[in-house]
Parts: C-alpha cells; sequence; structure tokens
C-alpha cells in the first residue's frame, strides 16, 4: 500500500516549481533528483500517473519540487491538490498530531468556522501553507473569501470530530473585502 508522501500547493515562479505540504520526515531523502513518485488526483485532472523529481529545495521553510514532466507556472497550476505517494509502500508516513496543534489540509476543509459564540462565520475551503504561518481559507456567506492566521489566540479551537473550528477574527478583518 501506497503512503502520501506530500500534497502539492501552489506554483512557485514561472519554471513549474510547486510548493508542497509535507507527509514524510525525510524530504531530502523522498524527494531526491530522480525520484519517481506516483500520483493520486481526481479522474479527468490530466495529471500524470507518475512525477519525476527534477529539482527540490527547502526555501524559508516551504519545500519547492519541479518535475521533469512540468515545464511551466501553467503545468504546475494543474497540479494544485495531487497527491505524492511512495514509489514502493515505503515505510510509514508522519501522521496527524492526535490531539496535538497540527492538522493536514484534508482534515480540515469542510469544517464549519463559529465564533465562540457559535455564531456561524463560514466555512474552512483550505489552508494556505506560508513561510512564516499557514493560514485557513474560510468561505464566507455570499461567495467571499478570507484568509485567517491559523495562531492559536485566533483559532483557539479545532474540532475534527465536532465538524468546526473555533475562530476569534480582530474586528474587521473578515470584512476587508468587502
Amino acid at each position: 500500500m501506497s503512503h502520501v508522501v506530500a500534497r502539492i500547493g501552489k506554483p512557485h515562479g514561472i519554471k513549474g516549481e510547486v510548493t508542497v505540504q509535507l507527509h514524510t520526515d525525510d524530504p531530502a531523502g523522498r524527494f531526491a533528483v530522480g525520484t519517481v513518485l506516483p500520483t493520486k488526483a481526481p479522474k479527468g485532472s490530466g495529471v500524470p500517473r507518475e512525477l519525476t523529481i527534477s529539482s527540490a529545495r527547502d526555501h524559508n521553510g516551504i519545500w519547492l519540487l519541479g518535475f521533469e514532466e512540468i515545464p511551466d507556472r501553467t503545468g504546475a497550476e494543474g497540479l494544485r491538490g495531487t497527491r505524492l505517494l511512495t514509489p514502493d509502500g515505503g515505510e510509514e508516513l508522519l501522521a496527524p498530531d492526535e490531539g496535538g496543534d497540527a492538522w493536514y489540509e484534508e482534515q480540515l476543509v469542510g469544517l464549519t468556522a463559529v465564533r465562540a459564540d457559535g455564531s456561524v462565520v463560514g466555512t474552512v475551503s483550505g489552508l494556505d501553507i506560508g513561510p512564516g504561518q499557514d493560514r485557513l481559507v474560510l468561505a464566507l456567506p455570499g461567495g467571499r473569501t478570507a484568509y485567517l492566521p491559523f495562531v492559536t489566540a485566533l483559532v483557539p479551537e479545532v474540532d475534527v470530530d465536532g465538524g468546526r473550528v473555533v475562530v476569534a477574527p480582530p474586528e474587521g478583518l473578515l470584512e476587508l473585502d468587502a
């Protein structure tokens, strides 16, 4: 059985590099140049069944990968959300931090974002991985999107089993783009 090594995020630059959310504690070993990794992506997405690592580097705490099959930013954009798998089943990889303070995007997407008083703010639609801190992406009523720094002061509770996150955004933050 293959395990997820990383999830591809957004493109970086114009040469086809992408950010990745790591699911391994040995990225330098897993992403050696020339390594061929199977992919898991939605059917019909056009993502190759395998990708060959052409470059891998740590850029300010974010891992950036390039692939032989992906020459430019347009191709890289099409990879967003793709899972990179172990080629051989490999050893068990990092598990989500049970009871701790680390979550994978797939655990958070779909959770209802509520204030401490229980009033609904919106729905978690993604996790934006950043060099300094990650941000929860919230789908707000009316089709707007808000980004909330994913820090304890602003997201004091994550209840995956209960299907919600408690948020405490500063006054006006969610209305910035309104």
